[in-house]
């Protein structure tokens, strides 16, 4: 089990998210009003709680959002779980569809540390089933798609 630690979004790409701490997702869309939601396979990015206080620890002092990810969660090593995976949260159901990414310009939080995680440790999930995700509430893994008909 894990719990969502910030629910973030941006209106435009390439700036970082803001922690809104609740959002509406929406089936093969994402979340409704961020600007990497659309019929893709990238609609909602996640990273683990433990691996963003991991590199604070080493002096970054990011905030939720800096990454540009939407779902921080706690309890989970997203990176070890494997493409497909389905997560829940609430009425929402995530599969995921992408580990990692390449990073073709390097941020701000690169420059600073030589080094940034989203492109190791983010992860990227399509919304198969919509509904509202708040900070606090508990996520799953390894729901049967069988479940979702």
């Amino acid at each position: 089990m894990g719990i969502v630690k910030a629910v973030c979004i941006s209106e435009k790409r390439g700036v970082q998210k803001k922690n809104i701490n609740k959002a509406e997702f929406k089936a093969d869309w994402g979340i409704v009003g961020d600007a990497h939601a659309g019929k893709w396979h990238r609609q909602v990015s996640l990273l683990s709680k433990e691996k963003i206080d991991e590199f604070n620890g080493k002096g970054a002092n990011v905030i939720p959002g800096a990454f540009g990810e939407n779902l921080i969660v706690e309890g989970f090593d997203f990176r070890n779980l494997p493409v497909g995976t389905i997560l829940k949260c609430n009425d929402v159901i995530l599969k995921m569809t992408q580990i990692g990414k390449e990073c073709h310009t390097h941020c701000k939080i690169y420059y600073k540390m030589g080094e940034c995680i989203m492109p190791t440790q983010g992860v990227f999930a399509q919304v198969i089933h919509g509904g509202i995700i708040e900070a606090g509430d508990e996520m799953v893994i390894g729901i049967s798609e069988i479940a979702l008909v």
